[in-house]
């Protein structure tokens, strides 16, 4: 059995930035990295890829450009993880054990998690920029009119604001080429708001009231029929048993008893289910009960396994209070190297800690974002620097050219080379 200092699962964005950031700091340690793909996708630039302003061949890059000098590649799938007796399982290559782990393989998508999405996926309008985005642009071609439905999922997913970019973005396709007054354009969430940041969601309310957009909050997605083409929700707001007010008359909603809602579409956007790989979510690393049941349990603040002390844990795959993005990423990568490399020295913990920053640029059109910047609590933590020269709660041509030029850029020269 093969055995490493450190051994990192997942080549994404935390395996990886951790893995570099690492051997910058010290370049004798013994890294083993688990990660069976050949190719890295920029996922962030997904939502301008189902759009029509980015193109997807530049979203994906070899795996192997990005693996750090002498780190080890194990191009292989983690199936295992024995915390006890400190040993990684995979598929092919064996065991490998470590004295350090860290887990960072990333969530996946559950496309049996809502009846009817398996069937419906991929054809006759129904489209995802988390699986496809260039059909989601052909989608919006071919779109003549009608009731256009975005919708996300009640489970945890990869930046929670992206089901709404696509929405603003097709609104603004729809306008540019004269069908929006056909059209109803519908955001449909199981959340309370359009945004959990206050100063954000003003803004954003304001777009939606002047562009017209049907916010439908407390809806619940709970199953597609692609043959009658509706999708069916649960209103879920709390300690209210049925649906409030009347069907909306303009979108043909139906309401079914006291909680079931039908809605037709002629197109339907939606981002997946998405849960914590199984051999993360069956083994012993992750909360068992509760409402992160399923996720890698860290401390919040260190990133350090609250049962395991040679675990750390970063990235989609942590249960952590804050958004699961690659900008989240960013900050917490830096206090798991710092926090590994103290205790692989003294044995104790660095003075570095993770405050939840996390942030989401929220494209509303063509030429237009929103920066929202935020940290536990919904508090927002907007860039000191950035603040000083602009309002990033209001849309912003400059911040379009960082979602769509500067950011790919820091991501794969800056980011994943260690350097940030």
């Amino acid at each position: 059995m093969k055995h490493y200092q450190i051994v990192v699962i997942g080549g994404g964005t935390a395996g990886i930035m951790v893995a570099a950031q690492l051997k910058r700091s010290e370049k004798n340690l013994s890294i083993g990295l688990i990660e069976p793909s050949e190719k890295h996708y920029y996922q962030p630039a997904w939502t301008l890829v189902g759009a029509g302003t980015f193109d997807m061949e530049k979203t994906i890059r070899p795996e192997a450009d990005y693996i750090p000098k002498g780190v080890d590649w194990i191009q292989d799938y983690a199936e295992q993880i024995d915390p006890d007796r400190q040993i990684v399982g995979t598929r092919k290559s064996g065991d490998y054990s470590y004295d350090y782990l860290v887990v960072a393989p990333g969530l996946v998508m559950d496309l049996d998690g809502l009846p009817g999405l398996r069937e419906s996926l991929g054809k006759d309008g129904v489209c995802s920029n988390y699986t496809d985005p260039e059909y989601t642009f052909e989608v919006l071609k071919n779109f003549k009119g009608g009731n256009a439905v975005f919708t996300q999922p009640s489970t945890p997913i990869k930046c929670g604001g992206a089901p709404q970019k696509i929405m603003y973005l097709a609104e603004d396709y729809f306008r540019k080429n004269g069908i929006r007054d056909k059209t109803n354009v519908v955001f449909a969430t199981p959340g309370t708001v359009i945004f959990g940041v206050k100063d954000f969601a003003n803004t954003l309310n304001k777009i939606i009231q002047e562009r017209d957009i049907i916010f439908k909050p407390f809806y619940s997605p709970v199953k597609i029929d692609p043959i009658k083409k509706v999708v069916h929700f649960k209103y879920n707001k709390s300690g209210i048993n049925s649906c409030v007010g009347t069907e909306d008359k303009r979108i043909l909603e139906e309401v079914i008893g006291e909680t079931e809602i039908i809605m037709p579409y002629d197109m339907l956007h939606l981002a997946p289910p998405q849960k914590a790989p199984d051999f993360i979510s069956n083994s012993k690393i992750v909360h068992q009960s509760g409402p992160s049941k399923g996720w890698v349990n860290v401390d919040i603040s260190t990133l350090q396994h609250n049962e395991y002390p040679t675990i750390f844990s970063l990235g989609d795959v942590a249960a952590l209070p804050t958004a699961k993005t690659g900008a989240a990423i960013r900050k917490q990568a830096p206090v798991v190297v710092e926090n590994l490399l103290k205790l692989i020295k003294t044995n104790s913990l660095s003075s570095k800690k993770y405050e939840g920053y996390s942030s989401c640029p929220l494209v509303t059109g063509y030429g237009k974002m929103v920066l929202a910047e935020f940290k536990y609590d919904n508090v927002r933590d907007s860039d000191p620097i950035l603040s000083k020269l602009m309002d990033t709660s209001k849309e912003q041509y400059s911040m379009w050219l960082l979602k769509k030029y500067g950011l790919p850029y820091l991501y794969w020269n800056q980011m994943l080379r260690g350097k940030m």
